[in-house]
Order: structure tokens, then C-alpha cells, then sequence
């Protein structure tokens, strides 16, 4: 079992800049991470993902450019950088990990162990 735990987050202007974080009870070494949002319009949406065998990130389209994930280097947690945040970009954030394919990263029902959620708001 894995218990992961989000912290950042929180309501910002259009242009602003947020760090999401995100720990493991044990070390996501052995796993792929992701961030997830959730809007009223979108369930579980895919925002990138990365893992450490070997080094990979992966990114939704609508984030290239504007969203940064990235680990530490004991593997213990991962972190969603988001630069020019604009009120599109208001969710609720998850980070979730598990044991899963690499054909699997981007659908986020795969993911077996999850964050609580961060709020993400942004206005113009």
C-alpha cells in the first residue's frame, strides 16, 4: 500500500505561478506519477506523468510548454510546476501513482494509489 499526500495548491491571479507537491508514504521509485485534473466538465483528465526507469516524462498537449513535472532525486517525491496559469486552468489537481504499463500512463483510472486533491484557482 501506498499513501500519497499533495500539498501546494491554492487560488492565484492569471499569469501566476504554482508548485504542486507530492510524497510518497514509501518511494515512488518502483511506480509512474501523475497529475490528474478534475473539473465539473472533466473527470479525470491527464496532465503528465514521469517515472525513473528510465527517466521519462510525458505530457498532455495542452500543457506542453506551461506545465513542468519533476522528481527528487531519492525518488521520495514529485512536483507539478505550472507557469502562466490562466482560469482555464482552475481543478482540482490529483497526483496518483501504481504499477502500470507504460501504454497505460496517460488514462488515470490505472492508477491504483491516490492524493487527496489540491484546489487550483486562478483569476483573471
Amino acid at each position: 500500500q501506498v499513501q500519497v499526500v499533495q500539498s501546494g495548491g491554492g487560488s492565484v491571479q492569471l499569469g501566476a505561478s504554482l508548485r504542486l507537491s507530492c510524497v510518497a508514504s514509501g518511494t515512488f521509485r518502483m511506480h509512474k506519477v501523475c497529475w490528474v485534473l478534475r473539473t465539473p466538465e472533466k473527470e479525470r483528465e491527464f496532465v503528465a506523468a514521469i517515472w525513473w526507469n528510465p527517466s521519462t516524462t510525458v505530457y498532455a498537449d495542452s500543457v506542453k510548454g506551461q506545465f513542468t513535472i519533476s522528481r527528487d532525486g531519492a525518488g521520495n517525491a514529485v512536483y507539478l510546476q505550472m507557469n502562466d496559469l490562466e482560469p482555464e486552468d482552475t481543478a482540482v489537481y490529483y497526483c496518483a501513482t501504481g504499477l502500470i504499463s507504460t501504454v497505460s500512463v496517460r488514462t488515470a483510472r490505472e492508477y491504483q494509489y491516490w492524493g487527496q486533491g489540491t484546489k487550483v484557482t486562478v483569476s483573471s
